[in-house]
């Protein structure tokens, strides 16, 4: 019987005779005895589910995350202070947020995150700004999106693991934490939600339901709408 190594190196020989960047193996958890020699030949983990292990020289390359700017008829922001993390114990009052999940649009996601950590149920209206970052969590990129939501409930229950507290902050009050204003990246994102609050001429981007291709699966395409005459 051949050797298990010498299996997988002439896998990696045969994607690299014809000119192939990279070779899956998928592995079923009953043979998980390859994943050593896989491992031993160059191979890396791609990714894990329940039942399997891929391995590829590289896995997933960002993280997707959202900002939820949740503004009230009184022009009160949803503020919340974390029980873990950089700020634990800081004092410092912060928009939810969260990641989104595989398989869940931004717009859904921003929605979860604020009726998991607050209890407050809302809707997005815009996706206000976004980030790109490099070399972040875990070295992956991360794509950070600002969205903006209206509130349809005001009764705030705060998540008992995650969150210390949470409560309607007037903004003006976020924005002048000295935390925000000496931190470059928020304090522009206050910024942007100021320019919203105050109806200045800023316009982000709304979610227009759509559909992809043959499969005509539904999808989200984000535009700034009001220069458009597009009904969703």
């Amino acid at each position: 019987m051949e050797p298990e190594s010498t299996k997988t190196h002439g896998l990696a020989l045969f994607g690299e005779q014809r000119g192939k960047r990279g070779v899956w193996i998928k592995m079923p958890i009953e043979l998980v005895s390859l994943v050593e020699p896989a491992v031993k030949e160059g191979f890396y983990f791609h990714h894990a589910e329940p039942k399997y292990l891929m391995p590829l020289p590289e896995n997933a390359s960002h993280r997707v995350g959202i900002g939820a700017f949740v503004l009230n008829e009184k022009n009160e922001v949803l503020v919340v202070q974390e029980k873990s993390g950089g700020f634990r114990g800081t004092g410092v009052w912060k928009f939810p947020t969260g990641v989104v999940d595989e398989g869940e649009d931004i717009c859904d996601a921003a929605v979860r995150e604020v009726k998991e950590e607050t209890g407050v149920s809302d809707r997005v209206m815009e996706i206000l700004a976004f980030r790109q970052s490099h070399k972040s969590y875990f070295d992956k990129s991360d794509l950070f999106f600002v969205c903006m939501l209206q509130p349809l409930s005001k009764e705030i229950q705060p998540q008992e693991v995650e969150i210390e507290a949470a409560q309607w902050m007037p903004f003006e009050e976020y924005a002048a934490q000295p935390f925000i204003q000496k931190h470059d990246l928020l304090k522009k994102i206050s910024e942007i939600c100021a320019a919203k609050k105050e109806k200045r001429e800023y316009a982000g981007f709304s979610p227009v339901a759509t559909t992809t291709g043959f499969s005509q699966k539904k999808s989200y395409l984000y535009i700034n709408s009001q220069c458009l005459n597009l009904e969703d």
